[in-house]
């Protein structure tokens, strides 16, 4: 199994260019099995969760050709995938599958929408709290299809096709609102989707599914309407770049201290993270190509934080932004609202020298002056990248094993590290 190996105490100097989103790029691929024509996705990010999901639409019928890179080109940009879903050959998707990745599930709806029928296993996946599919299951359910839970498969109905309605989600749900809007959009008449996500990887779900000839208004709104058409044809969309991935670059560049350019990054995606990351000290500046993040010596300002959904600040970044808060002049208290236990990096900081304890669902963080390197165990994909953060700051040598869970939402993370300066080597094997 593969470890990363990261030196500490190096700033980080010069451009990281930052890769497609993968919590855009899942949902778009699911999209593909809503028309029979030809989906082609560019900026996909090179990832084990776009690969798995890959093989999951392989066996429903969906065929896939991937623009490989040529010889002598870099790999840093994303590639461009062609999925065709001509014939649906299988409505299942079986538990060895889905229980790899939880967004797989999603496929439910497109396949629901399109045959009328699907038989998808409930997710394994992810260890961070149950992240129920009520909400899911709800907006098929008034959608007008018959659910029921069989085997600890979901077996959803329509013979005579979805029918256009009000959904209202209790609580936000950015799952949710990607599942009612495949199903809506080849439903017969209106839909009304209350109390939607408004994280910009809905609006670009929405865009592609627009391009395929889908009639939607109010997507990146709490409101999103939908009007049903009767079938989607294909089209060519860009997958747009990864804000969780560019917040993670920027809080490194405030945990070590230095100058980068995040290219590519898209400021309005990402200020609630931003706006945490300035009153930490450190300093951001929009420009054409990207946003600029530096901190020179200065300390790092201690900053309270709460998750929220999308504007406020990511639950997909809390981890990092922890990581950040060990080392600042003073305490911080850092509260989740999104997920429980999600708290489990919190012990792996601990071993680097960081002073935090656990109030409910908030982490009261005291800032020391130095962090010393210690081997430490990656628990799930963000946490993982929160130990690196914090490695990077460390004295001394970190070993962060357990990495598989960095691959499946950091594309070439060692190599784009150490093109600004870090330390940072994959060993392989299992010694």
């Amino acid at each position: 199994m593969d470890r990363i190996r990261v030196v500490g105490g190096r700033p980080l100097n010069g451009t990281i260019r930052i890769s497609g989103a993968k919590n855009a790029a899942l949902p778009l691929m699911i999209a593909s099995v809503l028309t029979e024509e030809a989906l082609t996705l560019e900026n996909l990010p090179r990832l084990a969760d776009v690969s798995s999901l890959v093989r999951i639409l392989g066996n429903h019928g969906v065929d896939y050709s991937i623009n490989g890179k040529r010889a002598g080109e870099e790999a840093i940009s994303g590639q461009t995938v062609h999925l065709q879903a001509g014939h649906i050959v299988d409505t299942t998707a079986p538990y060895e599958l889905v229980s790899t990745m939880r967004a797989s599930f999603w496929v439910v709806a497109p396949l629901l929408a399109r045959m009328g029928q699907a038989r998808v296993s409930l997710p394994g996946g992810c260890a961070i709290g149950t992240r129920p599919v009520d909400l899911l299951l709800m907006a098929l359910e008034r959608l007008g299809a018959t659910v029921e839970i069989d085997a600890g498969y979901v077996v959803a109905k329509a013979p005579r096709g979805l029918r256009g309605a009000e959904i209202d989600f209790p609580k936000v749900t950015v799952g949710g609102t990607h599942t009612a809007l495949m199903a809506a959009v080849l439903a017969e008449g209106k839909t009304v989707i209350h109390n939607a996500a408004r994280e910009p990887e809905v609006a670009d779900l929405a865009a592609c599914l627009v391009k395929m000839g889908a009639r939607i208004k109010g997507a990146g709104t709490t409101t999103i309407e939908v009007e049903g058409v009767a079938r989607l044809g294909g089209a060519r969309h860009a997958v747009l770049p990864d804000r969780i991935e560019a917040g993670t670059y920027a809080m490194a560049v405030a945990m070590t201290g230095g100058d980068v350019l995040l290219e590519g990054a898209q400021p309005d995606q990402l200020q609630g993270a931003l706006d945490a990351l300035a009153q930490a000290g450190a300093r951001v500046t929009p420009t054409n190509e990207g946003i600029r993040i530096a901190r020179n010596g200065a300390g790092i300002s201690p900053v309270d934080i709460t998750t929220q959904p999308f504007p406020g600040f990511p639950t997909d970044l809390q981890a990092q932004f922890m990581a950040l808060m060990t080392k600042a002049k003073g305490t911080s208290r850092i509260t989740e609202t999104i997920f429980e236990n999600r708290f489990m990096h919190v012990s792996e900081l601990a071993r680097l020298g960081a002073h935090i304890r656990l109030e409910g669902d908030a982490a009261i963080v005291e800032g020391v002056k130095t962090l010393t390197g210690a081997p430490v165990m990656a628990t799930d994909l963000r946490a993982s990248v929160s130990l690196v953060i914090a490695a990077l700051a460390a004295e001394g040598e970190t070993t962060v094993n357990r990495v598989y869970h960095l691959d499946r939402g950091f594309e070439n993370l060692e190599r784009k590290l150490s093109m600004c300066g870090a330390v940072v080597e994959r060993l392989s094997g299992s010694h």
